[in-house]
């Protein structure tokens, strides 16, 4: 931090100068013997030199004269002295103010910093409770700021800073304190009548339009929003640090919530910030113990009915709470970049399982959105099946179309190094986000998955039963198959079937299963190596299972 750094360089100038101050001290005295050693000397030694000079005696004292002369040089020196002293002081008192400002102020927008807006808030929480009044503190981070900086530089970035502290402090009401804390997040406090939240609610939406209006900075509009968070300072149980603290957690709270909006700390959002820390710490401890696990879902031809592969599931089989579904920790794993080992540890899992399975199943695998970033994502695979041994033309890849649009050219690149190891790629959850053709057309699919969102209302809904029909259409076109997710009926299979989708899955099939359950499944239909001579039989037709819940609409890691 600034604030410890420019607080011991103030330090180091302050004992700096009191030890130059004690060593003209010394000079000043030597200076004051030397002026009354002068006045002393001085009359007895001109009055011989001009008796000298006029003949009158025979010259003066060398001693005297050596005496006074010496007395001038050092009255010379202690001016030069006294007037470097001077220039010295300025010079420090103006380094001094330098280091108090780097001390306590941002140096880019000249508001308060971090540490100064914390001891700041203290003081004027006592001055709010002399008045009887109560203390709005807000966090405010700027959303999508770093695009800003990639795409037009820092310097542009510099500038948005500037004119946020400007519009900030345009729109806050007197009296505020205002600190930017570092990057793009700001903080605000302020004193308001605590019958009166709706005062702060107004200038939090202010501040939102203020911030949004664009910034024009060399002809081009620059925009940001900001999602701001709110607390109150309650003189019973908070601190400023508490206070603080709650409105980072409901800062980060608006932006889940959808950015370029505010929100006021509940105590909810703490318990679940503590749920969430500790689902992370056991996720941590989790992925090495082999406590995530594949799950498989099964996959059927529709027009023949019989299981063709599965779909890897993931889930956590936590030794304290149980099954936890991946809606619960998948988002934690991406927000914390434990997806890739996750991932990655139940994908060996799921090889090790499935190698020995019949050659003709195949094994589906959801790629997360996160893991696509990863240039080596395509070496790491092809390292877990080569020391698996599980084949590389029984594997498919899915992928979702929205993660496509952070780096087309590294998904590309991806694809490409799957594919040419014999890997399948499919596009998942079709339908929904982009739905965008030139996708199809740049990236070499080997099938569409339509998402289960339209499959479960086919028969309920045209317009779904149109889209459903679309997408199918569209796939035959271009020659790839389309799986219809999430059929839960008899009526939904039958329709998926004479539109022409060629294979479907389901709980109308059957729940995802452990690895246990999926091979006692496997061994009942012959599709497991047999015991005694090694044959395996081929596919067998699947016996619908009675529905019991909703399918789970999260993929796996």
């Amino acid at each position: 931090m600034a604030g410890p750094v420019a607080d011991q360089r103030v330090k180091s100038m302050k004992n700096g100068y009191l030890l130059s101050a004690r060593r003209d001290a010394v000079t000043g005295v030597v200076v004051i013997l030397a002026i009354l050693l002068f006045a002393s000397t001085g009359g007895t030694v001109l009055s011989d030199a001009i008796s000298s000079l006029s003949g009158k005696t025979n010259g003066s004292d060398n001693v005297l004269v050596s005496a006074f002369l010496l007395n001038i040089a050092l009255i010379l020196f202690g001016w030069r002295r006294y007037r470097d002293l001077a220039i010295e002081v300025e010079e420090r008192a103006a380094a001094e103010q330098r280091a108090h400002s780097l001390a306590v102020t941002d140096p880019l927008t000249g508001l308060l910093n971090r540490r100064t807006i914390a001891e700041e808030t203290a003081d004027l929480v006592e001055a709010a409770e002399r008045k009887h009044k109560s203390i709005a503190f807000m966090m405010l981070d700027l959303d999508n700021f770093k695009n800003i900086n990639d795409v037009h530089g820092h310097s542009a970035g510099d500038v948005v800073l500037k004119q946020v502290a400007n519009r900030l402090a345009s729109v806050l009401p007197p009296k505020n304190l205002l600190a930017r804390l570092g990057g793009d997040e700001f903080a605000c406090a302020f004193i308001f009548d605590p019958e009166q939240p709706e005062m702060v609610e107004r200038i939090a939406d202010d501040l939102i339009d203020a911030i949004a209006s664009p910034i024009v900075e060399n002809g081009t509009h620059l925009v940001v929003t900001t999602s701001i968070g709110m607390s109150r300072y309650n003189p019973d149980e908070d601190s400023v640090d508490a206070l603080m603290r709650q409105a980072d957690i409901a800062m980060y709270s608006a932006k889940k919530q959808g950015r370029n909006r505010y929100c006021w700390f509940d105590d909810i959002m703490e318990k679940e910030l503590q749920t969430r820390n500790w689902l992370e710490t056991e996720m941590r401890a989790g992925i090495p113990k082999g406590e995530f696990v594949p799950y498989y879902e099964q996959q059927v031809d529709l027009a023949t009915g019989k299981l063709t592969g599965f779909e890897m599931l993931c889930r956590w089989e936590s030794r304290t709470q149980g099954l936890i579904s991946p809606e619960v920790f998948i988002p934690i794993a991406e927000e914390t970049g434990m997806i890739d080992e996750l991932s990655l540890s139940v994908l060996r899992q799921s090889f090790e399982d499935a190698k020995d399975w019949d050659p003709g199943l195949t094994i589906s695998v959801n790629i997360s959105p996160i893991q696509l970033l990863d240039p080596w994502l395509a070496q790491k695979i092809v390292k877990l099946l080569v020391e698996s041994g599980f084949p590389a033309n029984r594997l498919e890849i899915e992928i979702t179309e929205s993660s496509l649009f952070e780096n087309l050219s590294l998904a590309q690149s991806i694809v490409r190094s799957l594919k040419n190891q014999g890997i399948k790629i499919a596009l998942d959850d079709f339908g929904t986000g982009y739905s965008s053709l030139a996708h199809l057309r740049a990236l070499p699919f080997d099938q569409i998955k339509i998402d289960r969102s339209f499959v479960t209302s086919i028969i309920q809904n045209p317009e779904s039963q149109a889209i459903v029909k679309a997408i199918t259409g569209l796939g035959e076109s271009l020659g790839m198959k389309i799986t219809a997710e999430g059929i839960d009926s008899k009526e939904a299979e039958s329709e998926l079937r004479r539109i022409g989708c060629a294979k479907g899955q389901g709980w109308y099939y059957g729940r995802p299963l452990s690895m246990v359950q999926t091979r006692e499944m496997l061994a009942e239909r012959n599709l497991l190596p047999a015991k005694t001579d090694g044959e395996i039989s081929g596919p067998q037709n699947i016996a619908p299972a009675q529905i019991v819940d909703e399918p789970s609409r999260k993929k796996s890691a």
